[in-house]
């Protein structure tokens, strides 16, 4: 059987206990038309109004999360924690950057990764602490462990508490880990994104007592049954992946109606039961799937509470290895720097 409510964070703080589902922000604002404050607002308090009082929310953002300005997410989060100032402790920031500010090309210089950081302590203007700081890719003209060192002595200055890496293989887990020990490895997982290497760096982490962040946990929204591709607007960048595209879009639907064959039987929706079998794959995976709708974010965090039997598990699994996915995470112009 396989449900868990909470667990507690790894690395340097494995004393931090979180809820088993968090909430990503990034589509908030990294699209043409950005979630009013209002309504964003309302979702982000909604989630953490879901969370027991005694456990965290773990929050995900980025240095680029954002169209005009890139750092437009970051200042969400902080006009959210001005209205709501008590909220603050209740959540774990975790914020990617290292990336050239507008070009978002992978740049672990020590300069780069200070001026990354500095970027969000400014945006966040203190309404909320910068709990974990990542590079969102590895820049391999530098090297995981030149990063994992400059980053080490940032934390050693008090810029930011815990370090996180992301999209990285199982064995740069390890060698990051060597330097400093890692809080968080943040990888894609999901029903559709399952694949060798995801399941190295889930068993390694867990050796080396990491917490895994499964972002995209429900397909970047195919898998809650709810997403038609055709009616995605220009400049979501959805549109540029393979998944989505028509012929692969309309075998991937297998899936999804496989999934929601058996989320019935639980009373429980596609969705819900993707996250609750994304977190059933180890007590240190943490989904953190996104959502601009208090009433998504309901749906989302209540797959905490579904509980998967054995039978329940392996019935996913056969659905899975009879509907296989077709089309690549990315598409071949953003896949080069994938398990770093």
């Amino acid at each position: 059987m396989s449900s868990n409510e909470s667990t507690h964070l790894g690395g340097t703080a494995s004393n931090v206990e979180i809820y088993k589902i968090g909430l990503g922000l990034m589509m908030m604002t990294w699209t043409p038309n950005p979630t009013p404050d209002e309504q964003a607002f309302e979702t982000i308090k909604t989630a953490i109004d879901l969370v027991p009082a005694d456990k965290k929310l773990f929050i995900n953002s980025g240095e680029f999360y954002g169209v005009s300005p890139r750092t437009a997410n970051l200042h969400l989060i902080s006009r959210f924690f001005t209205k709501y100032p008590e909220l603050a402790d209740r959540t774990f920031l975790s914020v990617k950057g290292g990336t050239e500010a507008e070009s978002l090309t992978p740049n672990g210089s020590p300069e780069n990764i200070r001026r990354s950081v500095d970027a969000v302590l400014a945006a966040l203007d203190g309404k909320k602490k910068l709990d974990l700081f990542q590079c969102a890719r590895v820049d391999e003209k530098v090297g995981i462990e030149s990063m994992m060192k400059s980053l080490k002595g940032l934390v050693e200055e008090g810029k930011f508490n815990h370090i996180g890496v992301s999209e990285v293989s199982a064995a740069t887990l390890r060698k990051a880990n060597a330097i400093h020990k890692v809080t968080a490895v943040e990888i894609e997982v999901s029903p559709w994104a399952y694949e060798d290497e995801t399941k190295k760096v889930i068993t390694t982490a867990k050796e080396l007592g990491v917490t895994v962040i499964a972002y995209s946990p429900l397909g970047r929204g195919f898998l809650t049954g709810k997403l038609n591709p055709k009616d995605l607007p220009d400049g979501d960048f959805r549109k540029s992946l393979d998944k989505f595209q028509d012929e692969a879009a309309k075998h991937n639907q297998k899936i999804v109606d496989a999934l929601t064959a058996i989320a019935e039987k639980k009373n429980s929706t596609s969705a819900q039961l993707s996250l609750a079998w994304v977190a059933s794959l180890g007590n240190n995976v943490v989904p953190i799937p996104g959502s601009s709708k208090a009433s998504r974010v309901k749906e989302n965090l209540g797959a905490a509470k579904l509980v998967l039997t054995d039978g329940d598990l392996k019935e996913i699994t056969a659905a899975l290895e009879e509907n296989t996915v077709q089309g690549g995470r990315y598409n071949a112009a953003m896949g080069h720097a994938l398990w770093a």
